[in-house]
């Protein structure tokens, strides 16, 4: 993991880098005007509304002016100016000017300036240019003013810094590799799933092969979660106006959901949240002590609306598959149910070839439903689960929702990247918004401990993580074709056929290509499709009652009894096998 301290300095390497970038981008196209420039998680940018489009020697010439004032290695200087000084400071500059407007009354207003230059700005920095030691820009991008579609389109230059050039190097050989394992791209090349503009955009269509690998994860998710004492419910895709109301949704969260539908007098939501029907499963009956824990799970299909311009592939959608869970507990049980949530949790990803894990403890905000007790009994029992399994984990002091603290686990994939996976977070608003109650052993009622829990988080999502994970490539469990026969000829169709019926039977995926292309052609093409597995079939084959055998890694096993090609694919499959080489 990386420190604190590690992570400050590339924030403030990132922040001064932007502010270099907007000096020269106003200097070599003055008719710019500037709009905001944060750092981010990976680097920064800056927005500029210009009638002019950027081009790539435009990034070229951009990053050659930054490099001579990171060389006359500017102080980054910081002032303090009255409300009229600053707006007089921006006179030119219109966005500015609505940022400025925007500032509460209370707020200090303060720029930094390096050289001529001064933008306004909270900081931090580096001391000066010359700390800026390695950085590169990247592209350039369309984007809202606000994030507004009503609002002027800007040009986003997207750039990149670190501490040293060898960290900024790892890091564009990253990107480098990123790209090539594009979900989108090979979404298209192996025929997983599209989005159609017809149906709309962030709605998913899987297509066979998709289907096939989100159907055998989903098989695993159930199996795993009925061994564990799950119990596994289907609810609707909408719910009346008065459930919202009642969960909150209505109050908290309805920018985030589509609009009303009108049925009967009647209002109805497509529900963005699975949550409130599973309170109402709860609520179907009186519940006794004897009944808890309850542990309710469901792969419930949910819809928010996303703004078009945050809209990605499969990782940011608007209609997706949570594997949601919520857990109905005693405060006794608590520590026991998260310690069981992560046993399940560490399975199951590192079924999927996750290894490396970092795990982050969100605690109590300012603003927070619930009472102090209720809070340091859900907070202690998070931090005593992970310290009894001897965890490290990081703690985000007032990084928790209003309504409970949280751990997430986040998983490092193949190239180094980290995804936010799992989230385990205490509820303490819904069961106080829907009353609900056991009647424990004293005879009287008491409200239970309420904890949400997703292990993939979306099904649409994991499943891009996946794509981008394996480049494509996924291990034979999770293959959709998992062996793909090749006759050399035709004369060697019906030995082929033969042979597709034994692993069949065996519930071996498994297609033939009886087309008049030549082998290697062939065995090119499952390769490209990144097949485990292609048999060769031939007239050698045929007398000695085998198959030739090769890898999509391009080894070539030899000729096999059908027999023992069998014996090796069950056990890759029943042992979840992960092949290091792909």
């Amino acid at each position: 993991m990386i420190n604190q301290e590690l992570l400050d300095l590339r924030y403030r390497i990132r922040h001064s880098a932007a502010h270099v970038m907007a000096d020269v981008v106003t200097k070599m196209f003055p008719e710019a005007k500037l709009a905001i420039g944060p750092p981010t998680e990976d680097g920064f940018y800056y927005d500029f509304l210009s009638e002019k489009p950027f081009t790539e020697e435009d990034l070229e010439a951009i990053e050659s002016e930054m490099r001579k004032i990171i060389q006359d290695d500017h102080q980054f200087i910081y002032s303090e100016y009255d409300r009229e000084e600053l707006i007089e400071l921006n006179r030119n500059e219109p966005l500015k000017l609505e940022v400025i407007s925007g500032i509460s009354q209370n707020e200090i207003l303060s720029t930094f300036k390096h050289g001529d230059f001064e933008d306004l700005c909270a900081g931090p920095h580096v001391e000066s240019t010359s700390k800026i030691v390695a950085f590169k820009l990247l592209n350039v991008a369309g984007a809202y003013w606000r994030g507004d579609e009503s609002r002027p389109m800007l040009q986003r230059i997207y750039g990149t810094a670190f501490e040293s050039e060898q960290a900024l190097n790892d890091h564009l050989h990253q990107i480098e590799e990123a790209q090539k394992r594009d979900h989108r791209l090979l979404g298209k090349q192996l025929d997983l799933f599209s989005i159609n503009d017809e149906i709309g955009s962030g709605l998913i269509i899987w297509h066979p092969k998709g289907s096939r690998v989100r159907n055998i994860f989903e098989d695993y998710w159930r199996l795993e979660h009925y061994q564990r004492g799950y119990d596994l419910v289907h609810t609707p895709n909408i719910g009346k106006s008065n459930l919202w109301n009642t969960s909150g949704h209505l109050e908290f969260f309805q920018e985030n959901m589509f609009p009303e539908m009108e049925s009967d007098g009647v209002e109805y939501y497509l529900k963005p949240m699975n949550c409130p029907f599973h309170i109402m499963y709860y609520r179907s009956n009186l519940r006794s002590y004897r009944d808890l824990p309850m542990k309710i799970g469901e792969l419930g299909t949910v819809y928010r609306y996303e703004r078009g311009g945050t809209l990605h592939g499969m990782m940011r959608v608007r209609g997706f598959t949570q594997d949601d869970a919520h857990i109905f507990c005693t405060q006794e049980q608590i520590e026991s149910e998260i310690d069981q949530v992560l046993d399940l949790t560490f399975e199951m990803l590192s079924a999927f070839g996750f290894s490396e894990f970092s795990l982050n403890l969100s605690t109590k905000p300012d603003k927070a439903v619930g009472n102090e007790e209720q809070w340091e009994i859900a907070e202690n029992s998070l931090k005593n689960t992970l310290n009894k399994r001897d965890l490290e984990f990081s703690i985000e002091e007032g990084g928790g929702a209003f309504y409970g603290p949280k751990i997430d686990v986040n998983i490092k994939d193949a190239i180094g990247r980290h995804w936010q996976c799992t989230t385990i977070q205490f509820d303490f608003n819904l069961p106080q918004r829907f009353g609900l109650t056991y009647i424990a052993e004293d005879g009287k009622e008491h409200q239970p401990y309420m904890v949400h829990r997703a292990i993939f988080g979306s099904l649409e999502r994991f499943m891009g993580i996946l794509i981008e994970h394996f480049g494509g490539a996924f291990p034979l469990w999770l293959s959709p074709i998992q062996v793909q026969i090749i006759p050399i000829a035709d004369r060697h169709i019906e030995y082929a056929e033969n042979i597709v019926h034994q692993l069949q039977s065996e519930s071996i995926r498994v297609t033939i290509d009886s087309r008049s292309e030549r082998m290697n052609s062939k065995i090119r093409e499952a390769q490209i499709n990144k097949i485990p597995y292609m048999l060769i079939m031939g007239d050698r084959e045929i007398e000695s009652g085998t198959v030739g055998v090769r890898l999509r890694s391009g080894e070539d096993l030899g000729p096999i009894e059908v027999s023992n090609l069998i014996d090796r694919i069950k056990n890759e499959v029943d042992t979840k096998y992960i092949d290091s080489k792909i």
